[in-house]
């Protein structure tokens, strides 16, 4: 079995990741080369500290960076919804996702400690 398949929060962090290349895909030049590609490569930091936190035996640091990376993810969805880069039917959808992998975060690190 892959982490993926074990490990929920790494699956819902993968399918955000899905659904970020899916929408930036169609965003304007000037979007798509600055914060388009911030983005994409925020949440793939983010899934490495997924992988880390899993990996480590001191997992609460990893899980707190991790958490601050979700966050920063939010801010950047945000920016591009007020610059009219993504629908609101989109800002919802990408948020909810968003808030399921910042409460399996929150979760697993409240269960570490």
């Amino acid at each position: 079995m892959s982490l993926y398949d074990e490990l929920p929060v790494f699956k819902a962090s993968y399918d955000l990741l899905l659904s970020i290349f899916h929408f930036t895909a169609n965003f304007k030049r000037e979007y798509k080369y600055t914060v388009g590609e911030r983005l994409k490569n925020e949440t793939l930091a983010l899934i490495v500290l997924v992988y880390r936190a899993n990996s480590s035996k001191e997992k609460v640091e990893i899980i707190q960076q991790a958490r601050e990376q979700i966050e920063l993810i939010r801010l950047l969805i945000r920016v591009l919804k007020d610059l009219k880069q993504i629908s609101l039917k989109s800002f919802v959808r990408i948020n909810e996702q968003i808030e399921n992998v910042s409460k399996q975060l929150a979760g697993w690190q409240k269960s570490q400690r």
